[in-house]
């Protein structure tokens, strides 16, 4: 069999735990900040856990875990 490809989006945006749980970054940080309220954006700081229905994805979408 070959190998399974790791889909590249997954590789950036998503980190697995040592408990098995998935963790990404808050969307909509990167640029265009003038328009959200300090309260937007000292909330969203830092990562959060991805829900089980979509963390069973992600771990489809990376075989092999990732590092």
């Amino acid at each position: 069999m070959p190998k399974l490809k790791t889909k590249s989006g997954v590789k950036k945006r998503f980190k697995i735990t040592a408990s098995g749980k998935v963790k990404h970054g808050v969307a909509g940080k990167r640029h265009r900040l003038i328009s959200h309220n300090a309260k937007y954006i000292r909330q969203n700081r830092g990562t959060t856990l991805v829900s089980d229905a979509d963390a069973k994805t992600i771990k489809k979408w990376a075989p092999y875990g990732l590092d």
